[in-house]
């Protein structure tokens, strides 16, 4: 149950803390004076989409905190599942902060936790019908929601749709498999031609670097051999190389050598650079061994480097992404040429689930069926409560052969509202009073089962007067003796049937917009009424009207009326 819910800085409410009893309480105000803002601030808490222009004007954030008491059990182990229990057993505090730059803070019981979390929490909590559950009232597509969530089904859809899911993308792998055969061995030819070229090349890596470099040599091979016999006629002519007059000089300097130290080294160092000189021409020498090569190799090198050119034009920009080319067809390959045992396999398994998938489909469809006339008796027997006693209703269940996400089953709702009509679809005879009659039947029946605490109906009035908002009001009531429930209306009828009766109303101040709750009783609650009956002008006459429906109200909440 809803105790306690604090607002600050949403919209045109710079603050407000509104608390909450059980019961029926209704929420009555002017067009405009910011009702839908409390229903908003209630979505946040629930982990509902918000937008950031909920974050009043001029501010960077707003806050939303709600205190939650008497908890069901099943919130309870939730809280416990998550680690988010309190110091209170039977309470939890939820906390939301909205910033104007779209980001968004949660807590429950002052612990951090992401938006769904609160969506996973929000069935335990409070069920909100508003307008939106009209519409799809009104679509039959909705219609096999409602009935499933009476036939409680969902432990069986929880098995049911992961199969279908899995169904969808085999189905996709099959027939990718069994695209045209012509196009599979076409895709094999080409695949394979290019693999045997790549593989015939038995390319390795570095190869292509090893051959330029070899190339190079050989490009620059003449330069090199007449440039190494120059050098080395130069060092070793019998006459005139240097070879031979360094070794002459040494042999002169080494005969004098003995006559003074400085002679002496003299010497050594001639005879050390004869030695370098002829170390260079045997270096020389061994270097012109080295680049004698013959034509037939330049041309294999050559021929190489033109091969490898050309496969790496066709196939990828070096080696390694040729022969990575290479390794990507061989896996196509292997898939295209086991595509006949994979599909095999492939339809065996399809099979396989789709017999399972279709006897989960029959086992809800036997349940939604069964529990298609426990529905149809419940909300006839609620209709009746609100003014439609000569209504009949029919939850036709039709089940078809092709699997869907919900199974083999279409569901509508078939109404007749007047003696002697056929049924008919709901969203073609029902008017809006009609359907909110219906609406608020349904809620009644479906949530009688839920674990929600708390119950909010969302201008459900629409359309209606008179007896009819009369007898709604009273199924409030009802419905507020089993679960908290709040109401936001229009009409004097429901909002005198209120246990307790919140005002909201704005006010300008300066250039800026506020807006207030407050609870109201006694002549305040007279006035409100009398407000809601006359529009702005209130007479004697309205309050006394507003007195007998506060006077009726409290005979029928007594039993009396």
């Amino acid at each position: 149950m809803l105790s306690l819910l604090h607002i600050e800085n949403i919209a045109v409410i710079e603050q407000a803390d509104i608390e909450f009893s059980d019961g029926l309480t209704v929420l009555s105000g002017e067009t405009g004076a910011g009702k839908s803002i409390i229903i908003d601030s209630m979505g946040a808490i629930l982990g509902r989409r918000t937008s950031r222009d909920l974050v009043r004007a001029g501010v960077s954030k707003g806050f939303v905190s709600a205190i939650f008491n008497d908890l069901p059990q099943e919130l309870t182990e939730k809280l416990q599942e998550y680690g988010l229990d309190g110091e209170e057993p039977d309470s939890v505090h939820i906390q939301r902060q909205l910033s104007a730059d779209g980001k968004t803070v949660c807590r429950v019981n002052m612990k951090p936790v992401s938006v769904s979390v609160l969506r996973e929490l929000s069935p335990y909590l409070i069920n909100i019908h508003g307008q939106h559950d009209g519409q799809k009232l009104m679509d039959d597509d909705y219609h096999i929601e409602f009935l499933d969530s009476f036939a409680e089904v969902g432990s069986i859809l929880a098995e049911y749709q992961p199969l279908y899911h899995k169904l969808l993308a085999m189905k996709r792998q099959i027939n990718e498999l069994e695209r045209s055969e012509h196009d599979r061995l076409e895709r094999i030819d080409l695949l394979s031609f290019h693999l045997e070229e790549i593989e015939e090349a038995d390319l390795t890596d570095g190869e292509e670097e090893t051959l330029t470099e070899r190339k190079h040599f050989f490009d620059n091979a003449g330069r090199l051999a007449r440039a190494l016999a120059e050098a080395r006629d130069a060092l070793d002519d019998e006459d005139s190389g240097v070879c031979t007059l360094m070794e002459q000089a040494s042999n002169t300097l080494l005969d004098v050598g003995d006559v003074s130290d400085g002679l002496k080294n003299i010497a050594d160092k001639a005879e050390e650079l004869k030695y370098l000189v002829c170390d260079l021409r045997d270096a020389i020498a061994e270097e012109q061994g080295r680049i004698e090569f013959s034509p037939s190799e330049q041309e294999l090198v050559e021929s190489r480097l033109d091969e490898i050119y050309r496969l790496e034009q066709k196939y990828g920009a070096t080696i390694g992404e040729v022969l990575a080319y290479a390794a990507s067809c061989r896996v196509e390959l292997e898939t295209l040429q086991s595509a006949d045992e994979r599909r095999d396999a492939l339809r065996v398994e399809y099979r396989q689930l789709l017999s399972q998938a279709k006897e989960l489909a029959q086992e809800l469809s036997r349940c939604r069926k069964d529990a298609a006339a426990r529905l149809e008796e419940r909300i006839v027997a609620e209709l009746s409560e609100l003014d439609m006693a000569k209504v009949r209703l029919a939850v036709q269940v039709e089940t078809g052969t092709k699997l869907t996400i919900r199974g083999l089953d279409t569901v509508s709702f078939l109404i007749s509202v007047n003696p002697g009509e056929d049924l008919k679809p709901l969203s073609k005879v029902a008017s809006g009073g009609e359907l909110s009659r219906v609406m608020l039947a349904m809620k009644n029946v479906l949530t009688a089962r839920e674990p929600v605490g708390t119950l909010i109906f969302d201008e459900i009035d629409t359309g209606v007067s008179g007896r009819a908002a009369q007898k709604i009001a009273k199924k409030l009531k009802q419905i507020g003796a089993q679960k908290q429930t709040l109401c936001v209306t229009h009409l004097p009828q429901i909002a005198a049937m209120g246990d307790h009766h919140l005002l909201i109303s704005k006010s300008v101040e300066g250039e800026r917009t506020y807006t207030s709750v407050v609870p109201i009783a006694n002549g305040q609650r007279v006035d409100e009424i009398a407000r809601m009956l006359a529009g702005e002008e209130i007479t004697e006459n309205t309050r006394t009207n507003a007195q007998e429906l506060l006077a009726h109200a409290e005979a029928l909440k007594k039993g009396t009326a």
